[in-house]
């Protein structure tokens, strides 16, 4: 690959990261104006499975898939996830949201490490401990917890399993045949309760349901199609990119800045992040030279 492609699909990346917390963003001004969560939870799914079915090359005998239980449990986990972290958009802010989101991931290599038996490194594990506590700053668990920040623990914690699913299931099924197969599962799962809180279509709706739903959906597409010519350690650091972003649109769109701890806490959660995927990408290297 040259090195032009390889900053193309990092451009691709980078965009990708911005799009998702734009989706929730869009979502958030939804809710604001009295939409229900799960109407844009649904929409998400409905109209990203509409817009990807064209590109997701589905052939009538993978339909089957659809019903595989390996691919019904992942769905279940995004749906719970995506559900979870939109119910928490809606009182907290983007920001915040995402830091407590971001247990995920550090959930995940730790998940991994026991039902995958996936091997787990000192240097790794203390820094995603130190990436934990970033996350409790942001969380501030206690008497004072909000119920948007316990929705926010739970979809990260719901994420944190669909992450190991995607490792579960890597080599098994296509990628794209994956992404449509949750869309869709999630689209018709939700659809008896989403489209029971279908709001008035006003110009001003549409164009936020559109957004919410073709961001998350063009973000997670060009993910894929950017992890089929780039290895995962250099994907994996960019992902911390949403923190930024989800930062950036909550003082742009809604003047909410995090509070001190809060602040710190991302801080935190970005530099442990991505020193642990650095060091991981370096593990990798020396097990390949021996």
């Amino acid at each position: 690959m040259t090195s032009n492609n390889k900053l193309l699909f990092i451009a691709m990346i980078l965009l990708a990261m911005t799009l998702i917390p734009l989706g929730d963003t869009a979502g958030k001004l939804l809710m604001q104006q009295g939409v229900t969560p799960i109407f844009v939870a649904w929409s998400r799914f409905a109209i990203g499975a509409l817009c990807l079915l064209p590109f997701s090359g589905l052939k009538l005998s993978e339909l089957r898939h659809f019903f595989n239980w390996r691919l019904l449990i992942r769905a279940a986990l995004f749906i719970a996830s995506v559900s979870s972290i939109l119910t928490a958009v809606k009182t907290e802010s983007i920001a915040n949201v995402f830091g407590a989101f971001f247990i995920g991931p550090i959930l995940s290599y730790f998940i991994a490490a026991i039902f995958l038996k996936e091997p787990i490194t000192l240097a790794r594990s203390t820094l995603l401990f130190v990436g934990f506590g970033g996350a409790l700053l942001v969380i501030k668990p206690g008497f004072g917890m909000s119920t948007g920040m316990i929705y926010a623990v739970m979809a990260g914690t719901f994420y944190g399993f669909f992450l190991v699913t995607n490792r579960w299931l890597a080599g098994t099924f296509r990628p794209r045949l994956i992404l449509i197969s949750t869309l869709v599962i999630g689209s018709f799962v939700l659809a008896p309760f989403g489209l029971k809180e279908v709001p008035e279509l006003t110009i001003n709706f549409s164009l936020l349901i559109l957004l919410s739903s073709l961001s998350s959906a063009i973000g997670n597409l060009l993910i894929i199609e950017a992890s089929r010519q780039l290895p995962a350690s250099v994907i994996a650091p960019f992902v911390y990119i949403q923190l930024v972003a989800a930062t950036i649109f909550g003082v742009v769109v809604f003047n909410t800045w995090p509070d001190h701890l809060s602040f710190i806490g991302l801080i935190i959660l970005i530099a442990a992040g991505m020193s642990s995927f650095l060091i991981a990408n370096r593990e990798k290297k020396r097990s390949l030279q021996n």
